[in-house]
């Protein structure tokens, strides 16, 4: 039996959840993204320096170690007072189908509880294989988007689920 630890992240670990968010990213979005717009994105949001910002500026991050070895991440932050928004959640593929996106998710909603948060929210890319995840955990796509980022534009479903206090 593996033990499953979630643990905040230090800004030491920045450079460990870079490599994940771009393991993850290649793992993830060749079917779905350019090269170009991966190599880009992953430039602008994804560099230890852009990670160690993201820490600085208010979201938090937490790392989950399976056995000492980290597997994957979620970024959370504060919206509007009343929602706790998934800004990033990436495991890595030796992690998927084992349960660890459900314990990312269910890590992320008892955050919420614990800050009297009403909802969880996250986007994810239309095309991602991850949102029918999602909708079997409860989310339910709340707005279609597509905001222009850069060269880019990023067709996006906006996904919320109700905290159950």
């Amino acid at each position: 039996m593996n033990t499953l630890n979630i643990a905040y992240a230090e800004i030491s670990e920045a450079e460990l959840i870079s490599e994940i968010g771009k393991k993850s990213y290649w793992e993830t979005y060749p079917s779905i993204l350019t090269a170009e717009q991966i190599d880009f994105m992953l430039n602008k949001n994804y560099t230890m320096e852009a990670i160690k910002t993201l820490m600085g500026s208010g979201q938090d991050f937490y790392v989950l170690y399976e056995d000492s070895v980290a597997m994957g991440f979620v970024a959370v932050q504060v919206k509007e007072q009343t929602i706790l928004r998934i800004e990033k959640l990436y495991l890595l593929s030796a992690a998927k189908g084992k349960g660890y996106g459900k314990r990312l998710l269910d890590f992320a909603a008892q955050l919420g509880k614990s800050r009297d948060l009403l909802k969880l929210e996250l986007n994810v890319n239309r095309s991602n294989p991850a949102y029918h995840f999602y909708l079997k955990q409860g989310f339910l796509v709340t707005e279609t988007v597509d905001i222009p980022y850069y060269d880019y534009v990023l067709d996006d479903y906006v996904m919320q689920k109700a905290l159950q206090h």
